[in-house]
């Protein structure tokens, strides 16, 4: 007789092998990956949100935000897995599987690009939570997911956005500075010429000399408006995203060596860092200095050869004349 009860499928799913070895990621490291990701914009039916999401095989992180809000979930594999089974009775598999067919999903819907499987995405904020559902096809069998997402706390909205959005501000204005003094040398090139007898071809391409003062008092009035219109967050995600993962890497790098997880590693990552690194290289010059500073001195009070002594003179005499000249 044929059992008419559910069938229960074993999925094993290629291209996402289970990790060999005892290689395991820790929350942490999960959390710095989200960190990382760059800000995606959605719209899910009449809901506009900017969404970023990590997914490994030890879990996910997924944070969203509405300009409003900003909520979190952040689950491991065991979670994965009591999740997949209360959600896809059918389906049994490990839970890499179902992270790798949830990455399948995300990546492309992050992407703006077509979702593969014709994945159906929902969202539905019930009091101060929000749940993104999914609903796809694995192995031929229906799929669903619930990203059960709480409010994100103060800290964790500092990290991803406040900080971030502060260090670009910054970033943005140093830039703004140096193309000022650019412009600035710029001119005085141009004056050079001019005053060289040098003129131009063609009369369309003759400028103004750059005043800073003026050009931010008419910015100010009519660039402004139009430029701080945040909107839906689409302009933030669609122009802005390389100088946030910039950041966002650096607040990564100061944050390991506040830690002090190693000396070694702060002492070999020192040079490509800014401000904080030079302060930290500051203490080491002196020291690695100061020992070859008395060692000529105590040279020429080793007995030695009659004709290494004269040589030893000349060479005192030779350095007054080479820091005067």
């Amino acid at each position: 007789m044929w059992n008419s009860g559910p069938v229960k499928t074993s999925l094993s799913i290629p291209g996402w092998p289970l990790p060999s070895g005892n290689i395991k990621w820790q929350m942490e490291e999960l959390e710095q990956g989200l960190l990382m990701q760059p800000w995606a914009w959605l719209q899910l039916a009449e809901n506009s949100l900017l969404a970023k999401a990590c997914i490994t095989k030890q879990g996910y992180a997924l944070l969203v935000s509405d300009l409003q809000q900003v909520w979190h979930e952040q689950v491991d594999t065991s979670v994965v897995s009591q999740r997949a089974k209360e959600l896809n009775k059918r389906l049994t598999a490990p839970p890499a599987a179902f992270l790798c067919h949830l990455d399948d999903l995300l990546r492309p819907l992050l992407k703006a690009t077509a979702c593969p499987g014709k994945a159906t995405f929902s969202c539905e904020r019930v009091a101060e939570a929000l749940t993104l559902r999914v609903r796809s096809e694995l192995s031929g069998l229906p799929f669903y997911w619930n990203f059960h997402c709480i409010l994100a706390s103060p800290s964790l909205v500092s990290q991803h956005l406040i900080r971030p959005l502060m260090g670009m501000s910054l970033a943005l204005q140093c830039q703004v500075r140096e193309l000022a003094t650019l412009l600035h040398m710029k001119d005085l090139e141009i004056q050079d010429y001019q005053e060289s007898g040098a003129t131009l071809s063609r009369d369309r391409l003759k400028t103004e000399p750059f005043e800073e003062n003026s050009f931010m008092e008419q910015f100010m009035v009519e660039k402004l408006p139009e430029a701080c219109s945040v909107g839906d967050g689409r302009p933030f995600v669609m122009n802005l995203q390389s100088l946030y993962m910039a950041v966002a890497r650096q607040e990564i790098q100061v944050g390991q060596k506040h830690q002090g997880t190693g000396a070694p590693q702060t002492s070999s990552s020192a040079p490509s860092q800014g401000t904080d690194s030079q302060l930290l290289n500051q203490p080491e010059e002196p020291v690695s200095l100061a020992p070859s500073l008395p060692e000529p001195e105590k040279e020429p009070t080793v007995p030695s050869s009659p004709v290494q002594r004269p040589q030893l003179l000349k060479v005192k005499r030779k350095k007054p004349r080479g820091l005067f000249s």
